[in-house]
């Protein structure tokens, strides 16, 4: 399991990862909130464990930030009592909320309980039969040109991480060294619309100053 830690107790959050990782949970900690939100917005974590107090932003903005780009399982680790702080932080898209101070065994239980029940109740939207050719989308037939089906089944495969342009023209038979950002731009414009999510996507979304990732 890899999570991902928002907490500027640098101490703690070296206690946290050192038993974590004694318990195969590999712990990256930033104690910065704004980097951890532009690594969370790339990169691949099962979960995250967030603090409250930050500096530079409180941590309930980075949730309510956090969830407008990603579902990833959040457990709020705290020494905020108010059950005012609670209460907005599971109203915001929080998982659980945990106490501080609290057992790491506790905080390990938490993580397995939070991540086996999103395994369990995540059900993907999209789904690809590489052999025919074929992208379900709602368990719809989606008709894909070849450029279409290479480009989301390459974002499917690397997802959620998010995927640059550049990388797409490098890894896409269909494109060539003469396709340009906005060719890519192009395609996923006609994906979207295949997707009947152009206005207001859910599942193919722009990473600003990045490219493109796919939420199944």
């Amino acid at each position: 399991m890899r999570v991902a830690m928002i907490e500027d107790d640098i101490e703690l959050a070296e206690i946290l990862a050192e038993y974590l990782g004694s318990h195969n949970i590999d712990i990256v900690n930033f104690d910065d909130p704004y980097l951890a939100l532009a690594k969370l917005r790339v990169e691949s974590f099962d979960a995250l464990i967030l603090d409250l107090t930050l500096p530079q932003i409180d941590g309930l903005e980075i949730l309510k930030d956090l969830r407008k780009f990603s579902d990833i399982p959040v457990i709020i680790s705290s020494a905020r009592s108010d059950i005012a702080d609670k209460v907005l932080g599971l109203e915001l898209g929080a998982d659980d909320y945990l106490p501080k101070p609290y057992n790491p065994r506790e905080l390990e239980a938490r993580l397995k309980a939070i991540t086996r029940r999103k395994g369990k109740t995540a059900q993907s939207d999209i789904k690809i039969d590489r052999q025919k050719g074929v992208v379900y989308f709602k368990n719809r037939v989606l008709d894909l040109t070849p450029a279409e089906f290479e480009i989301l089944s390459y974002l499917y495969e690397n997802s959620p991480r998010a995927v640059s342009r550049e990388e797409l023209i490098r890894n896409i038979d269909s494109l060539n060294e003469n396709s340009t950002p906005k060719s890519v731009d192009v395609i996923i414009g006609r994906i979207r619309e295949k997707l009947r999510e152009r206005e207001n996507p859910k599942h193919l979304l722009s990473v600003r100053g990045v490219g493109y990732r796919l939420i199944r």
